[in-house]
This record gives C-alpha cells, structure tokens and sequence, in this order.
C-alpha cells in the first residue's frame, strides 16, 4: 500500500482546529479593495470555517489523512 501523503497545496491553505474544523482564508482580499466597501472587507478578514460532515470537510478529510 503507498504512503500516506497530505496534498501540498491543501496543506499551505487549511489548518485543522482541536474541534475537528477546518480554517481557511476568505479570498478576495489581494487588491481592487478601493471599490468594496468596509462592511465586505472586515467580513473578508474573518477566517472562514469548514464544518467536517460537508462536501469541501470530505475532500479535505481525504487531501489531509496526516493531520
């Protein structure tokens, strides 16, 4: 049976909490901010969360099996 490898870009984007979540970051937060407005940019800067029984929480579950 092969190793067991986390996927590399999955790993520099999501972090696992202690509850068993997944952490990511909001996009759209680079540039071309002028035109947003401040509501929208301070919500953009909440860290996202990925609940594990959802669709994305299964393929991260199986992009990060060491974690």
């Amino acid at each position: 049976m092969p190793k067991l490898k986390n996927h590399s870009g999955a790993k520099k984007r999501f972090a696992k909490t202690a509850t068993g979540k997944y952490k990511r970051r909001k996009a759209g937060r680079k540039h071309l901010l002028t035109p947003q407005s401040g509501s929208r940019k301070r919500e953009m800067r909440q860290t996202g969360i990925i609940k594990p029984e959802s669709a994305e929480g299964k393929l991260l579950k199986k992009y990060l099996p060491m974690d």
